[in-house]
């Protein structure tokens, strides 16, 4: 799930203790890290890897950012949802069912904020969804969302009455997948960077996926250099 990174309107809730041209560039080193991180697991799993995007227009802003090979798909919450599905909610719905009508076995949603998440949670998750039976997985943050959510079909129940904003998401996931009889297989919890002390906590850790991009821009952070705001 991308949003090109535009200073003023990325990754805001960084700000502060960033400027608005630091967070849009730290935003665009994680699309960057994330989408060859997927890149890299789709050497050892059938994996297509897609920037699901919004607002459409901002296509020349993404795909500077993006892994090589990188397929756009417009998921800008405008197609018709079912009642209860909002918000976050239909841009969610809206990428997975165009995913799986375009023909792909299985369709996984990932969040843009994890760029340290291990590749291998990714090549984990098509295993799983490529096995017999319908099922779903989920990958929880540890502030209560989730950074994946993968399925065979497009289930609107996982997207509904949801509040996407707080801290009960993952909950309400597990919750929606017990109330349809959906077997939800769970991975190993992660962390998102969406405010101060995740950034912090992005700086200290040194494991999980390299983020090589990511690295560099928290360099020039830390070196107190300001960044470019078109971070070409």
């Amino acid at each position: 799930m991308a949003k090109a990174p535009q200073s003023g309107r990325s990754k805001t809730r960084l700000c502060p203790p960033l400027t608005p041209d630091q967070a849009a560039c730290l935003s665009a080193a994680f699309l960057r890290d994330t989408t060859e991180s997927m890149r890299a697991a789709a050497r050892s799993a059938p994996i297509a890897a897609y920037a699901a995007y919004a607002p459409a227009g901002t296509e020349a802003f993404l795909t500077p950012h993006l892994a090589p090979g990188t397929a756009l798909l417009l998921a800008d919450g405008d197609a018709p949802a079912p009642a209860g599905v909002e918000g976050f909610g239909r841009c969610l719905l809206q990428a997975v069912a165009d995913l799986l009508a375009r023909g792909h076995a299985a369709a996984c949603v990932l969040s843009s904020d994890t760029p340290t998440l291990p590749t291998r949670f990714l090549t984990t998750a098509a295993d799983i969804l490529l096995a017999p039976s319908d099922r779903g997985v989920l990958g929880a943050c540890e502030d209560g969302g989730y950074y994946l959510l993968g399925l065979k079909r497009a289930h609107a129940r996982l997207f509904a009455d949801i509040a996407w904003s707080g801290d009960t998401v993952a909950e309400a996931t597990r919750a929606r997948a017990r109330e349809i009889g959906l077997e939800l297989v769970e991975l190993d919890s992660w962390y998102d960077v969406d405010d101060a002390a995740s950034l912090a906590r992005l700086i200290a850790d040194q494991g999980g996926y390299p983020a090589p991009e990511t690295r560099s821009a928290l360099s020039r952070l830390e070196a107190a250099t300001p960044l470019a705001g078109n971070c070409a």
